[in-house]
């Protein structure tokens, strides 16, 4: 039989697999770097090189982020019990909103694995106000997003604070929109389960899976979000932009869309914004706002989570909700 210590070395022997492939991936992109200018420039096409300018500051600077994220995510999530979310919130709804919305700033998670975490803590007796609080949070504001926002935005603390704030003050509103307005029939039966979780062997395998899971799946969407900046840089004319990032009000609602058609990770999203530099701060404000809680993959993940009804309400109200919140937040500090 396979004891603990042998689940304790194939949990090792997955994370240096996942550390190689990010290495990996740094490495084969940075060559592309170099070999796709050079190639662009032989074929006398300048702006395939500036493609690739784009699309590797990208990746590259966001993957040490994303392999920071998921694994941080995997440990907490095989290796911390949900009944410790269910005895620190207040039994209130309206007060254990802006508690659970808080806890997102010391909890890091990835979009990917919020909406199972919420659906747990719903089946745990966590009011659904507050478990749909820390769905939105945990993504948007965890230390992991905060600090990549930081050095994808230098020398610029008010972008990271306009970004702390705004998500929160999303996240906080939708739970209290929830207490408000919130039907038990836009979710399905939630059955609650015994307070635990797994031991031994179960936990090395949960951490083992969801670190391989979360890392592959997120590093796919960084690096499409990477190419579709990249082009959205170079092929959209400038004469379209000038059309969005002469109005406040357009470019704000675009990127607004945008992120939610990319689907970039929260721990790279800020990367992309930064190389959306023809538009202004509140609309890149938008664009990380907007993108850890409304994106096509969330969509689709709480459509099967808990139901169509729930989802098309639920990311419409978000939608909007964080848009105002990136706006007023955007006026006042940037």
């Amino acid at each position: 039989m396979r004891g603990p210590a042998d689940g304790t070395v194939s949990a090792v022997r997955t994370l240096v697999h996942v550390v190689l492939g990010g290495l990996a991936l740094i490495v084969i992109v940075t060559v592309g770097a170099v070999l796709g200018p050079l190639l662009a420039l032989d074929l006398y096409t300048p702006p395939v090189a500036a493609w690739w300018t784009v699309f590797t500051a990208v990746v590259v600077q966001g993957v040490p982020f994303l392999m920071l994220g998921t694994l941080v995510s995997a440990a907490i999530g095989a290796f911390v019990p949900e009944r410790v979310f269910s005895r620190v919130l207040p039994r209130r709804p309206a007060l254990a909103v802006p508690v659970a919305g808080a806890a997102g700033v010391v909890l890091p998670g990835c979009e990917c694995a919020s909406v199972p975490v919420a659906d747990s803590l719903m089946r745990r007796g966590v009011a659904p106000a507050a478990a749909l609080a820390f769905l939105l949070s945990a993504p948007a504001i965890n230390p992991v997003v905060l600090i990549a926002t930081s050095i994808a935005f230098p020398g610029d603390p008010a972008m990271v604070a306009a970004r702390l704030l705004a998500s929160l003050t999303t996240a906080v509103v939708m739970g209290w929109l929830w207490v408000r307005f919130g039907r038990e029939e836009w979710l399905p039966g939630r059955v609650r389960t015994a307070s635990g979780g797994p031991s031994g062997r179960g936990r090395w395998g949960a951490f083992r899976a969801g670190l391989q899971h979360d890392f592959l799946h997120a590093g796919g969407f960084l690096v499409v979000g990477a190419a579709a900046a990249a082009t959205f840089d170079i092929v959209v004319p400038r004469s379209v932009l000038d059309v969005f990032t002469g109005s406040a009000w357009l470019s704000v609602l675009l990127l607004a869309v945008l992120a939610v058609v990319l689907c970039v990770c929260s721990e790279a999203d800020a990367f992309v914004a930064a190389s959306l530099s023809g538009f202004s701060p509140t609309a890149r404000l938008a664009f990380m706002v907007v993108g850890p809680v409304v994106d096509l993959k969330l969509i689709a993940l709480q459509t099967g989570t808990f139901g169509k009804a729930f989802a098309v309400r639920f990311s419409a109200a978000t939608w909007v909700v964080a848009v105002a919140s990136s706006v007023l937040v955007g006026w006042w500090l940037l």
